[in-house]
């Protein structure tokens, strides 16, 4: 599995990833929330609004078992922490 980061840093997202599954086959808009000092790895999912007016979510990747999709948020997260420490936040200030 290849992860690939996208600094964004706007509010509490810090980052979105783009997961190689396999050769030519990409998983996109894997995000990467900071909430209370917490990292936390949110997972895509479709919302569509029902024909009562609710809004409903459908998550976009289904696992097998609570266990591996733990295994899997786990393994993102921590490929964030290696590339966040090989790439420190840069911040920008504008002088007045």
């Amino acid at each position: 599995m290849n992860i690939k980061f996208k600094d964004i840093n706007t509010g509490i997202v810090q980052a979105r990833a783009v997961i190689e599954i396999t050769e030519g086959v990409f998983l996109n808009e894997i995000t990467i929330l900071k909430k209370n000092r917490d990292i936390i790895v949110e997972l895509p999912q479709k919302s569509f609004r029902g024909k009562d007016g609710k809004m409903y979510y459908m998550n976009i990747i289904t696992f097998a078992n609570e266990d591996k999709e733990n295994f899997f948020k786990l393994e993102v997260k921590t490929e964030y922490n290696k590339w966040r420490g090989q790439n420190p936040k840069i911040l920008v200030y504008e002088n007045k």
